[in-house]
């Protein structure tokens, strides 16, 4: 039987929810897709004559309750990522009890900087440098230096957030001088297509571009990309970190404020 009393907790909105879906049901999901995805990530290195160990699993945790979240910890999930920074908080405060490394991987607007360096260890969408600047003057000294991943726009598409791969190096060079700042590597979202063919080149632009930044120089060792849909393809690729949600959680149940205001700004 389905509730019918949709509504509002704290900043976010939620749908309506079956009530027989218990919560040794939600674990034992969970657990079971969390295994899934890791397999899947395990058969993917060995086709392309990788180890499993290379890649780490970040679960996509945007628009899933906190107590979903702590399903997948208590399943063995320690990574997550979030996009939306007020649903973000709300998470990490109910869960600051458990040991999360938490990564902030959705567009980062300037005025949110401060709570963004003070809550999360990595932050995967850095590409501007006012950006970057911000961050680097608003992280906690008392906190090691935030992991960085630049964020390039491998598709061209202009409703996408990320800088030209003829600018990275640029990028690169100035987060890579910044205070409290660690630059990591580079991220990207590729083009929304099941054209295989073209997905796969995206992801190798990418890895082109990380391999020439470490030609010229730059000490890099993180390739995140890969998400449900396309994981295995940006394995192949040599992605480091994937990003997987919904083969994890499930479909989405409900959108957020932050959400729906950034979809009005685009």
């Amino acid at each position: 039987m389905v509730r019918a009393n949709s509504g509002k907790r704290g900043n976010i909105w939620y749908e309506p929810t079956q009530e027989n879906e218990s919560s040794s049901q939600i674990m034992t999901t969970i657990a079971s897709t969390l295994h899934a995805v890791n397999k899947r990530i395990a058969t993917a290195a060995k086709n392309a004559g990788r180890q499993p160990e290379e890649i780490k699993l970040l679960a996509a945790s945007k628009t899933n309750p906190a107590e979903q979240v702590k399903k997948a910890w208590q399943a063995g999930q320690t990574i997550f990522g979030e996009n939306y920074l007020q649903e973000a908080l709300e998470k990490i405060l109910v869960l600051s009890d458990l040991s999360i490394e938490w990564h902030f991987i959705g567009p980062i607007q300037s005025n949110k900087t401060k709570r963004i360096t003070a809550n999360f260890a990595w932050v995967h969408s850095v590409d501007r440098k006012k950006i970057a600047d911000r961050l680097s003057r608003d992280r906690p000294e008392m906190l090691p230096p935030l992991q960085i991943c630049l964020q390039v726009n491998v598709s061209g598409e202009s409703t996408k957030s990320g800088v030209s791969p003829k600018l990275v190096a640029d990028l690169a060079s100035h987060v890579a001088g910044l205070p409290r700042l660690k630059l990591r590597g580079l991220m990207a979202v590729p083009e929304l297509t099941t054209a295989t063919a073209l997905q796969r080149s995206q992801f190798h632009m990418l890895r082109d571009t990380y391999d020439q930044l470490r030609q010229d120089g730059f000490d890099l060792d993180t390739l995140s990309m890969g998400m449900s849909e396309d994981m295995d393809i940006a394995i192949a690729e040599g992605a480091t970190i994937v990003r997987v949600g919904t083969a994890i959680f499930g479909p989405r149940r409900y959108s957020i404020p932050e959400e729906l205001a950034a979809r009005v700004v685009r």
